[in-house]
């Protein structure tokens, strides 16, 4: 399970190093995609091959879900982890994400999450902000 936030930086060759706490669960090949709200999202190999297989097999009727299909699946890319825990993130990714130097890394259960830095900080004050809403509507839900 992947909790937690940590602080990264993207070196002058485009990596970026997974906190040495995932590396073991995420194995030596990951997947990077885009990801919602201008992040990115890392998936273990075996998460992702379930997530895959459940968008692959979405009905292409509708225009948001091929869409939503093609956002994750073309957006795709298998990496390697390297000896020192890094990965490449190709330029299409970095750009998508607006990705800098300083990064965030956040474990979000069943995945990773990578954010610029200031853009995670805007984003964790907006949401902070409507933490007791969004704790009513998952109460309704049955979730919390």
């Amino acid at each position: 399970m992947f909790i937690g936030e940590y602080q990264h930086s993207i070196d002058i060759k485009k990596r970026l190093a997974v906190p040495s706490k995932f590396r073991n669960e995420l194995g030596n090949k990951v997947v990077v995609t885009r990801g919602l709200d201008k992040c990115l999202f890392i998936y273990p190999m075996k998460i992702w091959e379930e997530l895959a297989k459940k968008l692959g097999s979405l009905p292409v009727g509708e225009s948001g879900t091929r869409s939503f299909i093609r956002l994750m699946l073309a957006g795709a890319t298998d990496v390697e982890i390297d000896k020192q825990g890094r990965i490449l993130i190709p330029d299409y990714l970095k750009k998508y994400a607006g990705l800098k130097k300083n990064i965030t890394v956040a474990g979000l259960y069943n995945r990773l999450e990578i954010w610029d830095e200031k853009k995670w900080g805007d984003y964790k004050s907006k949401t902070e902000k409507s933490a007791d809403e969004i704790a009513e509507q998952l109460g309704k839900l049955g979730v919390y």
